[in-house]
């Protein structure tokens, strides 16, 4: 028997074989990471862990006894060339094949790169994603040092706080009208603008990177509108790919990213997929979700089906981002929303809520865990309370979850 392969050793890799053992599975399960390191946390990296408050060890997901223990077998380093879904295997960079008879794809994804043609392949141009990108870009955090965020989404405001934190001089800029445009409501917005500007970082919204500039290493960023910025370094956050081309390849459908269908099944029955690589039916249509909760809860769903269970994955989208002392914790997906409603909570907490005509979609909480804490569970329960109530700072809001 050959077992089931798990291509991919991260988040949802390791949620997948975890949830399998769990369940019961007694069989062989492998999993292949392209990395050298053990499964491990990422949202620490640009955070705790540059800021040297995490520890390498504190970043893996289990103690590495723990797969020995569980009969997983990690082959950790070993990018994987091709997948043969008709042979059911997988072949190694190296040359070396691996069979199957089940085979879980949680390839995750990448960062959105600058071209090569604009200076994106200058020495210290950093992304961030893996445990190496941060040990790379670690040493040029220096207090003092000239650092450019290019991109105003959550990668970019987190990276550009950890610099700020360190002393470094920062500039962020995003070439659409305001930061987190594309995520998130004006009041979010102007939040972690005026945020970020009271901790010295320099924002400018609606002007873009025209190229970046240098002799080996980048010294020079021109805007365009024109205008140079001499830098030391520079960290792009303009999004993720999923990694989808393995698939591709293997002649899997994709669908912004990986298709499967509502068990995690990809147009192979011998092959799921799970994570951010994963795009899955949702609310009548489709949605590929990038966070860890999807990856845990998506992946674990996938190891269910895998043993036979047949439940659908009904997606509960949450997400966290931390920012100098500043929680956000967001509950839903705002899509479509046509009003903001704020509360207020205690000291600097506030919450945005998201609502389409009189229904609660989604909300954004800022050092509000209990207004984050209600509103995802109102919004699992498919219940939206009056606008007027969660506006008045004074209501409790613990009863609408009994109504």
């Amino acid at each position: 028997m050959s077992g089931i392969v798990i291509v991919g050793a991260g988040q949802a890799g390791a949620s997948l074989a975890a949830k399998l053992r769990t369940l019961g599975h007694a069989g062989p399960i492998t999993m292949i990471g392209e990395e050298p390191m053990p499964p491990y946390q990422r949202p620490p990296l640009s955070k705790a862990y540059l800021l040297g408050e995490m520890e390498l060890e504190r970043l893996y997901l289990r103690a590495p006894s723990f797969w020995e223990e569980q009969a997983v077998t990690l082959r950790l380093g070993a990018p994987v060339d091709s997948i043969d879904p008709a042979a059911r295997s997988v072949r190694l960079k190296g040359g070396e094949t691996i069979g199957f008879d089940t085979l879980a794809l949680t390839t995750g994804s990448r960062p959105r790169r600058l071209p090569a043609a604009i200076g994106g392949d200058l020495g210290r141009v950093f992304t961030v994603r893996t445990l190496a990108d941060v040990d790379r870009m670690a040493p040029e955090f220096r207090a003092g040092a000239r650092a450019l965020i290019v991109g105003g989404g959550y990668i970019g405001l987190e990276a550009a706080a950890v610099a700020a934190k360190l002393g470094l001089d920062v500039t962020l800029i995003e070439a659409a009208p305001r930061i987190l445009q594309r995520v998130a409501a004006p009041e979010t917005s102007d939040y972690f603008r005026a945020l970020h500007t009271a901790h010295g970082v320099k924002i400018r919204e609606g002007i873009g990177l025209d190229r970046l500039t240098g002799d080996g290493d980048v010294r020079a960023a021109i805007l365009a509108d024109g205008s140079e910025l001499p830098v030391d370094l520079v960290i792009v956050g303009i999004g993720i790919l999923p990694n989808a081309e393995l698939a591709e390849a293997a002649g899997l459908a994709l669908e912004n990213g990986i298709r499967t269908d509502e068990y995690g099944r990809t147009s192979d029955p011998h092959v799921w997929a799970a994570g951010d690589c994963a795009s899955f039916p949702h609310a009548g249509g489709r949605i590929r979700l990038e966070s860890v909760g999807n990856a845990i809860d998506q992946a674990e769903t996938v190891a269910a089906n895998i043993e036979g269970a047949g439940i659908a994955y009904a997606a509960k989208p949450w997400f966290w981002s931390d920012q100098y002392d500043v929680k956000l914790q967001i509950a839903g997906l705002n899509a479509g929303y046509d009003r903001i409603v704020t509360r207020h909570g205690d000291g600097d907490a506030v919450s945005f809520w998201y609502y389409q005509g009189g229904r609660l979609l989604a909300l954004d909480a800022m050092n509000d865990a209990r207004a984050y804490m209600i509103g995802k569970r109102l919004i699992e329960a498919g219940k939206s309370p009056d606008p007027a109530l969660i506006a008045d700072a004074t209501a409790d809001l613990k009863p609408l979850l009994k109504a």
